[in-house]
């Protein structure tokens, strides 16, 4: 029983060993046998095949099983195997680990970098930067065209009313933008039958022109076509030839007239504006005209507009 249970604690590895050592037993009492019995040939020059033993492994020495026992020359690879596993392990996590680092380190550097640049070229772009010019009122569309005061009973060109202190030295300076170059398609005479009107228009509508008759206001539509025709003429200056607008009502009518052909308008509406109500000047989609002067008589503080449109066939 007790040679049962060794042979049954026995691995494979040992039991292959233990049953060479039987065979190599049983061949060298079969060759003691033979040669006994006279059947071994022995030839000159060699001897009868006597081979050592195999050593016994550690685990079977001395009639004792050493079950926790192993060969030294067995653990010694697995051993050295492993820790040249690990220290490969270690060399690629280290290798992923020092590229991230890396990674790191040249975004870093690049944003640093790229904020120096930036600081640089915007302290440049300062010593180069000119100061921010005020914007100066464009005075055309600030306030409407007639603008004076009567001043002990002379005219000057100098708006009335409730005009902002800080525009007023502009608006007296201004300077009016070049005539346009006369020609054929241009307004030459506007007749208002009902108050007696029949007079010449020039280019431009600002204080020297204004003194010749009535003025067109620069870059408004020319008669008969579409958009706003302005036109602009004193009330009681420069022979008062706005002066009785206040007179007509809607559907009166006027007419325009150039070298070429003459239009009619009908009166569409009246109204008294402020001086600044410049709207009035816009464009329209239609062919219209703009009547313009100052209001009430002598005192100029707004300013009386007659919208009318042109008269279709």
């Amino acid at each position: 029983m007790l040679n049962r249970r060794r042979l049954d604690d026995l691995s494979v590895e040992e039991l292959e060993q233990e049953l060479l050592r039987k065979k190599r037993a049983h061949r060298r009492q079969r060759l003691a046998r033979l040669q006994s019995e006279g059947r071994l040939v022995e030839v000159a020059g060699l001897s009868a095949p006597d081979p050592e033993p195999l050593p016994p492994r550690l685990a079977y020495q001395n009639g004792q099983l050493l079950a926790e026992a192993e060969p030294a020359a067995t653990r010694s690879p697995l051993r050295l195997g492993w820790v040249a596993n690990k220290f490969l392990l270690f060399v690629e996590v280290g290798a992923v680990v020092g590229l991230v680092l890396v990674a790191l380190l040249m975004w870093s550097t690049r944003s640093e970098l790229n904020r120096e640049i930036a600081a640089v070229q915007d302290e440049e772009a300062a010593g180069f930067a000119l100061p921010t010019p005020e914007p100066t009122p464009i005075i055309s569309v600030a306030v409407l065209p007639t603008g004076h005061r009567i001043v002990n009973g002379a005219a000057i060109p100098e708006e009335a009313g409730d005009i902002p202190s800080h525009l007023l030295p502009i608006i007296n300076s201004y300077v009016p933008p070049p005539l346009p170059t006369p020609g054929p398609e241009q307004a030459r005479r506007i007749q208002i039958a009902k108050i007696g009107i029949d007079k010449p228009i020039v280019q431009g509508d600002d204080w020297e022109q204004l003194k010749k008759g009535v003025g067109q206001h620069p870059g408004t539509a020319i008669p008969g076509q579409l958009g706003n025709l302005v036109l602009s003429a004193h009330n009681d200056i420069f022979g008062e030839i706005f002066r009785h607008l206040d007179r007509l009502v809607a559907g009166d009518e006027f007419i325009v007239s150039t070298e070429r052909a003459a239009y009619t308008y009908v009166i569409r509406e009246i109204r008294i504006v402020e001086p600044t109500a410049v709207e009035v000047l816009e464009a329209t989609e239609h062919a219209s005209a703009t009547l313009i002067s100052c209001y009430p008589y002598q005192v100029n503080t707004q300013r009386i507009v007659v919208l009318a449109d042109l008269v279709t066939d």
